[in-house]
């Protein structure tokens, strides 16, 4: 253990200040609210937690850096129970709306939830307790808000607090750090991180005295394995990582390089190499070894005593795979008193779900899983078969959990033993290696205080990562934290609101993001000199010798605009509608001629239910038409009207077949108006599909060149001449007036978004005004939603629009973004992230009541999970615009959307009661 602190703490495992405390304790026959606190452990408290509460009982903030596992939130426990004690108020801040649910659970149990809150932006239980678990925004909200509920607040916890490098929401954390009140305590609670000392002088600069507190030991000693399969085989080989050299100090496995040295042939013609990207890259490996199958290593960990175990797939449809593959196998982990346990907690936390919801969410095959001892996990699943999964694992009935590395972050969830499958994981646009941080989160969830002695970290064999590479990363156990704050339009509104200029720049420059400015700038300049690399790669294979890939691709997008335009346009639904059974169409998308034979209506607009000549019944929507549909003729159907009776189907498809045809077809499309790719020369090309690609990626590359080259050339800015670009941009839209808020800056001052200032001018343009509810939850969704695996893409607007007026005010708010851009462009600012209307229409749906199954019923990259994600994020956003709008009308309608958005699974989806 290393341990470090401001210059005047005293150092050794007990301060002397604590010495003569208790000293003076015991004498008198009095008993401390410390030594309260010290009896009701289940351990003794380690020396690197008796330092950390000895500064809490000195006043002191405090940084603590620990492994996963080592018991630091027992600081911030201890730090709720002085506060509870002093009669004041303590907050624990946490990133995850799950981890606050959990720890408001734990919280509760220690203290009663009558002294207990949670305040989650969609759970508000008990507000005004005094100990209140939240997200870390909400109590940015609070202090931007100047709060009530900060009076008597004596101690902020800031739980997972290297959050703060996230790229989407760590700024939050220094805005926390910078405003709160200066007589409010923190503790910080921290992944080990190499650069700890630094970012405690930080806190020391912007809160006072701090003491940091770094733990590098863990509290389970971890060992690291190397799990190898033989080709043809079913042997597996589990060697150690590292073994001790002559002086007792740790060294790469001669053994395992020598294992591994049998399969280093080169196979370079096996294609891509996760950690070079989708093509090029140093040649695979292969020979006479084998990644272990999943079924042998789970029943290997069993044969050892290594469960519970959870392996890390990196993969949503490869953790289902997983669990699906061993059930398949016929694996069963559990016993009869076991399985009945595990049906209670999964009966418990669906219970509230309908019967239809639990069927499309597959819970049949994931209760099987359950009770044969094997889970996923994964953002994928909805909350409550989540929650059902950890506790079921906490209670060791269920063994094994495939997990992404969401899990990795602060739930609740030892194992005995860690399984990392691969080391590189994709990111959307290439594979990457595990960053040495990276594994060492995942590896802390191996090894239960109090029951193991030993946790393992299991790392399985891989064609494409030498031996070496592996012993490299696990014996480099930190990783530096940086930040991601920058200015933005709301925090520039709040900051005009509570403070003069002079003020307000100097807050700015207290930022760790400016305390260490230039600290990445080799990390930058290399991965610049990297993507320029890559962008000649792409730019050279997306030339075609038979044209211009750039135009083609511009003939394929202008197509592709004018049939989504002419799909969710009035005329071809409409048309549609006036179909009557027994009209013949001939359907350009495959069917050829069929016959309708009733109007069959259902999500995204008007259907008919038609009959082809080959007696097959099809369902044709907007989307099966490029233009308008008009019968060609019209026909008898055979009568008694049985259309699923076979004789009437042949009879039908006989009558269809001697039709002929009296009219036109269709009525002209705008379609018609736009040149057609295939007439382009690159249409032909044999490689066209892979000049298509690489123009892809390669657009892709140089916005991030672009980008790049502008964080090189601000390098040395400070962030107050930022946040001068951000108000300037923010006058010349009318936010602002100098250094006073306009009616539309108080606006944006209370709009929590990525899109602020494009919520905010929508609402100030009445894009909202005059919607019913569910139109007005499928626009907000447009500003909450982004496609999984977008990676900067452009959005895809959806096949069916779920209104006129919904279609019409998006592109309204596209203008808006659009002409943002360009200001943003010209004052050197990071463009706002473009809205995703990718989503409306299933919100819009579920506004109106539909189902779960119907809705996420034509949408195959939907799932639960990331639905109920997305409805909640949703709802927050139509709750602040209700709360924010000015009009009576639209400010009822936001509610009333929230109101109608917050059911179902969604509102099942929440609290986890005490």
């Amino acid at each position: 253990m290393s341990e470090a602190e401001s210059p005047d703490a005293p150092r050794g495992s007990e301060s002397g200040e604590r010495s003569r405390r208790h000293s003076e304790a015991n004498h008198q026959h009095v008993s401390t609210p410390r030594d309260s606190f010290e009896a009701a452990r289940t351990f003794p408290l380690d020396p690197f937690q008796v330092r950390a509460l000895d500064a809490l009982d000195e006043g002191r903030s405090v940084l603590v850096a620990a492994p996963t596992g080592s018991g630091k939130t027992v600081v911030a426990e201890y730090a709720i129970a002085l506060a509870l004690g002093e009669g004041a108020k303590a907050f624990y801040t946490t990133p995850l709306k799950a981890l606050s649910n959990q720890k408001y659970a734990d919280l509760s149990r220690e203290h009663g939830a009558a002294k207990v809150g949670l305040l989650t932006g969609d759970n508000a239980v008990n507000g005004g307790a005094p100990a209140v678990v939240m997200t870390t925004e909400v109590l940015r909200n609070m202090v931007y808000a100047r709060s009530r509920a900060l009076d008597g607040l004596r101690w902020v916890v800031l739980d997972e607090v290297h959050y703060l490098q996230n790229p989407y929401r760590g700024a939050v954390w220094e805005e926390v750090i910078i405003h709160l009140p200066r007589d409010v305590g923190l503790v910080c609670l921290s992944a080990t991180v190499s650069n700890a000392e630094e970012f405690a002088d930080w806190l020391r600069t912007v809160r006072g005295d701090t003491t940091v507190v770094i733990e590098e030991r863990r509290p389970v000693d971890l060992t690291n394995l190397y799990l190898v399969g033989e080709k043809g085989s079913d042997a597996l080989h589990l060697l150690p990582t590292f073994v001790a050299d002559d002086r007792g100090e740790p060294r790469p496995n001669p053994e395992a390089v020598r294992l591994d040295a049998r399969g280093a042939h080169d196979t370079s013609r096996r294609g891509a190499n996760p950690g070079g990207g989708r093509r090029g890259g140093p040649p695979g490996r292969g020979g006479r070894l084998r990644a272990p199958r999943r079924s042998d290593y789970v029943e290997m960990l069993a044969a050892r005593q290594m469960l519970p175990a959870i392996s890390f797939v990196f993969s949503r449809a490869g953790c289902d795979q997983a669990v699906e593959h061993c059930v398949s196998a016929g694996l069963r982990l559990t016993d009869a008193d076991e399985r009945a346990e595990i049906r209670r907690i999964a009966d418990a936390h669906t219970d509230s779900l309908t019967d239809a919801d639990l069927d499309v969410l597959g819970a049949g095959e994931w209760r099987h899983g359950l009770e044969c001892g094997f889970a996923a996990h994964h953002a994928g699943l909805v909350p409550p078969m989540k929650e059902a999964v950890e506790e079921a694992f906490a209670a060791g009935l269920v063994k094994v959990v495939f997990a992404t590395e969401t899990l990795a972050l602060g739930i609740n969830m030892p194992a005995r033993s860690v399984v990392i499958e691969k080391l590189s994981k994709f990111t959307g646009e290439r594979h990457e290696f595990l960053t040495p941080g990276e594994y060492t989160q995942l590896t802390g969830r191996a090894g239960r205080r109090g029951i193991d002695d030993h946790g393992y970290a299991v790392v399985c064999w891989s064609p494409f990562v030498p031996f070496d590479q592996l012993a490299g990363l696990a014996s480099r156990r930190t990783y530096a934290l940086t930040s991601s704050f920058r200015p933005t339009y709301n925090m520039t509104a709040n900051l005009v609101h509570r403070y003069e200029p002079e003020q307000a720049h100097h807050l700015l420059n207290l930022s760790f993001a400016q305390y260490r400015a230039d600290a990445d700038v080799v990390a930058i300049e290399r991965r610049l000199e990297r993507d320029r690399e890559l962008l000649v790669r792409h730019e050279a294979d997306a030339r075609c010798e038979r044209g211009d890939t750039a135009e083609y691709r511009e003939l394929v997008a202008a197509a592709d605009s004018a049939r989504r335009e002419a799909r969710s346009g009035p005329r071809i639904p409409s048309a549609i509608a006036a179909l009557r059974p027994g009209d013949v169409l001939v359907v350009p998308r495959g069917h050829g001629r069929v016959v309708v034979l009733k109007q069959d209506h259902g999500r995204g607009g008007p259907r008919v239910l038609a009959l082809g000549a080959g007696r097959e019944l099809v369902r044709l929507g907007p989307a099966d038409f490029d233009s308008p549909p008009r019968a060609a003729t019209t026909i008898d159907l055979p009568r008694p009207y049985q259309p699923r009776n076979p004789a009437f189907r042949r009879a039908a498809a006989d009558a269809l077949r001697k039709a002929r045809p009296t009219s036109d077809t269709a009525t002209p499309s705008a379609v018609a108006d736009v040149p057609d790719p295939a007439a382009h020369p690159v249409a032909t090309c044999p490689e066209r599909s892979r000049h298509l690609k690489a123009a892809t990626a390669a657009e892709r590359l140089a916005r991030d060149v672009h980008r790049l080259e502008r964080r090189v050339r601000g390098r040395n800015e400070s962030l107050a001449r930022q946040f001068d670009r951000v108000h300037r941009v923010l006058e010349a839209w009318g936010y602002l007036d100098g250094w006073t808020l306009t009616e539309g800056g108080r606006l944006l001052m209370r709009i929590y978004s990525e899109c602020d200032l494009v919520v905010a001018e929508a609402l100030r343009r009445g894009l909202f005004d005059g919607l019913n509810a569910a139109e007005f939850a499928g626009l907000a969704s447009c500003f909450t939603y982004e496609r999984r695996g977008s990676d900067g893409a452009p959005p895809r607007a959806p096949a069916t629009w779920p209104s006129v007026a919904v279609s019409r005010r998006y592109r309204e708010v596209e203008r808006i973004r659009n002409d943002l851009v360009v200001d943003e462009d010209d004052a050197g600012l990071p463009e706002t992230r473009a809205p995703d209307p990718g989503l409306s229409a299933s919100m819009h749906d579920w506004a109106t009541g539909m189902d779960l199954a119907d809705v996420l019923e034509d949408d195959d990259e939907l799932t639960g999970g990331d639905f109920v994600r997305n409805v909640k994020q949703c709802v927050d956003l139509l709750r602040q615009i209700g709360d924010v709008a000015s009009t009576p009308d639209t400010s009822a309608t936001a509610h009333a959307a929230a109101d109608a958005c917050f059911r179902g699974v969604v509102a099942a989806s929440g609290v986890m009661h005490p």
